[in-house]
């Protein structure tokens, strides 16, 4: 078989299967826009721009001085002469939000955890991973070569029953603090309590922890993982920490070493758009954001994420319920295997600060005649 003759056969496979994908151009500057091929106006609530900050005056005009000064990209990687003023001001603005001793920024949150898990993770290292945790971290289990131990969801209990099978061996607990196809906190107090028990170290992805309560890890050695694209609006990832683990990074990583640095424009807003999310602007935008939630779900008073996950089930469902919602003019993606279970195909509702109170009126008032 040649190679064309087996590629053509994969992409049947995919046909055939129902999950064939191809992404469409969303012309917009916000949650209003033109959705391709035909142009048809769309309100989105598919976006992680949980805040808004992607069109912030402030964060777009910090990207344009950022241009003008050191221009379109860094030029190389962070450990030759990619790293601008811009890249240490972030870090240390990063380290101070998540009061850490210190910060390091990689091109994506992806990479982020790729590089973590594969520089503390090795073939004598026990990794305990949620079941429901980010493909990230689950590549970068697999980068690692390490053993891996997958805990029942959100099960503190089961987590600290595997641990207890390390035998000695370093281990490293990793969990999403807020799961990005259910909108579910993770277990994260308990879970810094079984790490601390048993000598593990706890790696954190907050990738979508914008309106999630604040957490007390107490005496756990904790890596915090995040990422710049959503609540902050622009691109890239950090790993936040002690500073001998993330000077390990600087120096171990290669997912770090042997890339082209974050560009100084995308820096530059994600250190405009943080500042803001730690100002009485930023408090205002996340309550915004509450209510936005409140609104789709009356009986949640205390919402802990902008993401609201409605399962139908199967695919076939799933996708008719959205191409429903988009003749009406709302843009919800459908949400299939393999990104979810087989069997729990959902809606993924994402709000933003930005959604009007009309706009998620009317998304509520669509998704109660879809399920009627």
């Amino acid at each position: 078989m040649t190679w064309k003759q087996w590629t053509e056969q994969e992409l049947e496979i995919v046909r055939s299967a129902g999950q064939w994908r191809a992404p469409r151009d969303f012309d917009a500057a916000g949650v209003e826009g033109k959705l391709g091929p035909d142009g048809q106006p769309v309100v989105a609530f598919a976006s992680n721009d949980y805040l808004g900050l992607t069109q912030h005056r402030e964060v777009i005009a910090a990207a344009h001085h950022a241009l003008d000064r050191w221009g379109t990209g860094s030029g190389s990687a962070r450990l030759i002469v990619g790293t601008r003023p811009v890249h240490r001001e972030l870090e240390e603005e990063l380290a101070d939000w998540r009061e850490t001793e210190a910060a390091t920024v990689f091109p994506t949150g992806f990479a982020a955890n790729l590089g973590v898990l594969a520089t503390f993770a090795d073939s004598e290292t026990l990794v305990v991973s949620d079941e429901l945790n980010h493909a990230s971290i689950i590549d970068g289990c697999r980068l690692a070569r390490a053993d891996v131990a997958i805990a029942r969801h959100g099960d503190p209990e089961h987590v600290d029953e595997l641990l207890k099978r390390a035998s000695g061996r370093r281990a490293i607990v990793v969990t999403d603090a807020v799961f990005s196809m259910d909108g579910d906190l993770a277990p994260l107090n308990e879970l810094a309590e079984v790490c601390t028990r048993n000598g593990a170290l706890l790696v954190v992805d907050e990738a979508h922890s914008v309106i999630s309560p604040a957490v007390e890890y107490g005496e756990a050695e904790v890596l915090r993982v995040g990422t710049l694209s959503k609540t902050l609006g622009a691109l890239g990832g950090f790993v936040a920490g002690p500073r001998a683990a993330v000077d390990l990074i600087v120096n171990r990583s290669r997912a770090y070493i042997f890339t082209t640095a974050p560009t100084p424009a995308d820096m530059a807003a994600a250190l405009a758009a943080l500042k803001i999310v730690r100002s009485q602007e930023g408090d205002s935008l996340r309550e915004i954001l509450r209510s936005r939630v409140r609104q789709l779900q009356p009986a949640v008073k205390s919402p802990v994420a902008p993401i609201i996950p409605i399962r139908f089930g199967t695919e076939q469902a799933t996708l008719g319920a959205a191409a429903a919602l988009l003749e009406q003019g709302f843009l919800v993606p459908a949400i299939r295997p393999p990104t979810v279970p087989v069997g729990t195909s959902r809606l993924r509702i994402a709000l933003s600060a930005t959604h009007s109170a009309e706009q998620v009126d009317a998304l509520a008032r669509a998704l109660i005649a879809l399920r009627s």
